[in-house]
């Protein structure tokens, strides 16, 4: 029985182990992962979602018809002490119910709802223009983790190889085969590496907040570790199908020409608005009189004179915004124009300068640190060219880590601009 309990102490202890271990443990997040939760839980996008709602109320009341109207009259009524007789003739009284029903004209109604569904449109193209950007910024958020990432594993391999260093010098000063001054210099070094390190990680925690505040985490929400590599395509793209898919696609210009629908319809409801309304309306009449009692029954007819206002400024307004949209959707087209072959510009750029340091610097760079520290190690090399290589190969890592970045940023930029990052 002792046995049996000490294994199902260790047996509990394990679990707990591996519980605790599985808790503190941060979550893996992919860049898929962290564009869905973007979509789902930034805030600024749920706050956008409700103008879809708006969209819908407004709706509803552009179906809505006018009410009727209900009057209940009371007339010649005896109540500050004066009675009818037949000598004062002071009434009869009368009591009255009337209705009265507005009849709408010209489609008022029909338009009315035109264009509040075409506004929906128009929102709902602006909220997919608000996922791209939303996209577009988690895509580059992510991008900077990861260079983050890669620098602050370059800042710790750095260290680590001058921490070997430190330690070899600081045995071949005891044995009196090194200057103290060298060791000095090596522990000054290795001061800096340090503090590379510590500027890394500074680098990688605001990378990661950034991250965290766009995918809509809370600070007390778990810790997350961006996994994954930077985006690198090798099939080169067409420049002219791009800019013809970024017409066809972007949602903000689908948004212009959504409400190029709604500004038509528009221009119809404020023609409509200039045509007048009749109001027709029925009453029963009772009348108690000294001879007795009578019931009469009235029907009623009435509308507006349109002899000053039939609307024209509203009518003038609406055409003048047609004409604008126009011009805004021309200027919008130029623009997006623009934004591709510019983007295409740092594809082109970017996928370049990767190219070239893979080529050639990539290579020379880790070949001449790893020849200068073996020979500094055999002291054939003096610290300053070690120290020198060992830059050298940082400058160059980092600044492929930037390239590489780029590139990816590139080419997330050219979906974007083309409208196919665009997702509900």
């Amino acid at each position: 029985m002792s046995v049996l309990q000490s294994a199902a102490r260790v047996v509990g202890f394990i679990f707990c182990f591996v519980f605790v271990a599985c808790a503190q443990s941060p979550q893996t997040l992919t860049l898929d992962e962290a564009i869905n939760e973007a979509i789902a839980s930034n805030l600024n996008l749920i706050a956008e979602r409700y103008n879809l709602s708006v969209a819908d109320a407004r709706i509803i009341t552009a179906r809505l018809r006018p009410n009727p109207v209900l009057t209940v009259e009371g007339d010649h009524l005896p109540l500050l002490g004066t009675e009818f007789n037949s000598v004062n003739m002071a009434g009869p009284p009368e009591y009255a119910v009337r209705t009265d029903f507005i009849l709408e004209r010209g489609g008022k109604r029909d338009n009315r709802i035109a264009v509040a569904e075409n506004n929906k449109e128009v929102v709902g193209a602006q909220l997919q223009n608000t996922i791209r950007l939303l996209v577009l910024d988690v895509q580059n958020a992510f991008v900077d983790v990861l260079q983050a990432r890669d620098n602050l594993n370059l800042a710790r391999e750095n260290l680590n190889a001058f921490a070997q260093i430190v330690g070899v010098n600081e045995t071949r000063v005891r044995s009196g085969d090194l200057a103290e001054v060298e060791f000095l210099r090596t522990q000054l070094a290795q001061l800096q590496f340090e503090n590379s390190v510590r500027q890394a990680e500074l680098r990688l925690t605001t990378a990661q907040a950034k991250l965290r505040l766009l995918i809509g985490r809370k600070r007390d929400d778990p810790a997350f570790q961006a996994v994954g590599d930077l985006r690198k395509d090798t099939v080169p793209l067409n420049r002219e199908l791009l800019r013809q898919q970024a017409i066809q696609l972007r949602p903000d210009l689908q948004a212009v020409v959504h409400d190029q629908a709604r500004s038509a319809a528009e221009l119809r409801l404020q023609i409509a608005q200039g045509k007048v309304d009749y109001t027709v309306g029925t009453e029963a009449r009772r009348q108690q009189g000294l001879a007795g009692t009578g019931n009469s029954l009235g029907l009623f007819f009435s509308t507006n004179l349109p002899v000053f206002n039939k609307n024209q400024g509203e009518i003038e307004r609406a055409r003048q915004e047609q004409q604008q949209l126009v011009a805004r959707y021309r200027a919008l087209e130029a623009s997006i124009e623009n934004e591709m072959d510019a983007a295409y510009a740092q594809y082109e750029i970017t996928r370049n300068s990767v190219e070239r340091i893979e080529g050639t610097m990539l290579s020379k760079a880790r070949d001449v640190r790893q020849i200068t520290e073996y020979s500094y190690r055999r002291g054939e090399a003096s610290f300053v060219e070690f120290l020198d290589a060992t830059r050298a190969y940082n400058e160059t890592i980092q600044t492929y880590n930037e390239a590489r970045a780029e590139y990816a940023r590139s080419l997330y930029l050219i979906d974007s601009v083309a409208g196919r990052a665009a997702t509900q």
